[in-house]
């Protein structure tokens, strides 16, 4: 058997059922996939007593997928996901429309279904974010509908010395403008209709605003760091949403469309060195391209529940056919830039 083979061990999980639970081990792909020998098994009482064991598995492999558990609903999800981390996030700054369902339960990013949504680690534009991301498969896509994964340490490596070296000392600038019709409003972004409580968040999270047309419209910054260094790791990351927020990003029609009708500075969402000059297109191809090399994708089956280290994995969602009903909750959130 070669490296890229799966191997295949069993564990024991005394007092709790007596058959053993299989677990299909791939060192060269994502996620690590553990598949229970039967329907019935229940995953809340599966990840109680092996706690450690998933800390230590997501440390390691960054991804771990539960698959062929009893997981047929939201209530079955949040027991998972309460037993893993007892405290689950509020999803604030919002980047991307979601839906919540009650109890920091959210549907997965509301776009339409014949777009890609690129990688990226999830809030990595601000100051805080989810140290964990936890996804139930409710509903797969009739065809397509994968939820991609990369190793940021492996984007890390890939990068060019120059581009790693240069993100990494000038920063990356976020500029957001709310207001103009599209893209997401500031009342959905931050989740208030107070102007006071978003100028509190703003502040807190070293965010500069600007309100403009009488306060209908709100323009903001944030420069925050490209990298991050994993807390329990130490390994460093490409940990940063520069490709992302920035128009090249989108399909020639949109980008000519943006361009003709806002000035730089009105644009929805627009990427910058942090001292404010433009990242060449060229830098954030090779971002990309990267991004495309390392990508590891899986198919969703009803009933999967995946948890991901969201500072050592970015993820995705490639575009679909048909209803997808796929969840997510976020927790132990994380504040601490190296």
């Amino acid at each position: 058997m070669n490296e890229r083979e799966a191997t295949t061990r069993r564990i024991s999980l005394s007092g709790i059922r007596r058959k053993p639970i299989e677990i299909r081990l791939d060192t060269k792909t994502l996620p690590l996939i553990v598949g229970a020998d039967s329907p019935n098994a229940d995953l809340a009482q599966w990840c109680e007593a092996r706690r450690p064991w998933i800390e230590q598995t997501l440390v390691q492999h960054g991804a771990l997928l539960l698959r062929n558990f009893s997981v047929n609903s939201l209530q079955d999800f949040e027991r998972v996901t309460r037993t893993v981390s007892p405290s689950l996030l509020e999803y604030k700054e919002r980047s991307t429309p979601r839906k919540s369902l009650g109890n920091d339960i959210y549907t997965s990013t509301e776009y339409p279904a014949h777009l890609d949504i690129v990688q990226h680690n999830e809030n990595s534009y601000a100051s805080t974010w989810p140290r964990k991301i936890f996804f139930y498969c409710h509903l797969p896509a009739e065809s397509g509908g994968e939820t991609p994964l990369a190793d940021s340490r492996e984007v890390y490596r890939r990068l060019s010395k120059e581009t790693r070296e240069l993100l990494t000392r000038k920063q990356v600038m976020y500029v957001r403008n709310y207001g103009l019709g599209i893209d997401l409003s500031w009342q959905d972004a931050y989740q208030t209709s107070d102007p006071a409580e978003v100028e509190s968040y703003c502040r807190t999270a070293s965010i500069s605003w600007e309100w403009m047309n009488g306060g209908s419209r709100l323009r903001t910054r944030q420069v925050r760091p490209a990298v991050a260094k994993h807390p329990v790791t130490g390994e460093w990351l490409w940990f940063n949403q520069a490709h992302l927020f920035h128009t090249s990003g989108l399909d020639k029609t949109t980008q000519q469309a943006l361009h003709a009708t806002y000035a730089e500075e009105d644009l929805p969402r627009q990427t910058f060195f942090g001292d404010g000059r433009p990242i060449p297109v060229s830098l954030l191809d090779e971002v990309r391209e990267v991004y495309r090399q390392t990508l590891q994708v899986f198919p969703w089956q009803k009933g999967d529940v995946l948890i991901v280290d969201n500072m050592l994995i970015s993820h995705g969602r490639k575009s679909f056919t048909g209803p997808r009903k796929v969840y997510v909750a976020m927790s132990e959130l994380w504040d601490k830039i190296e």
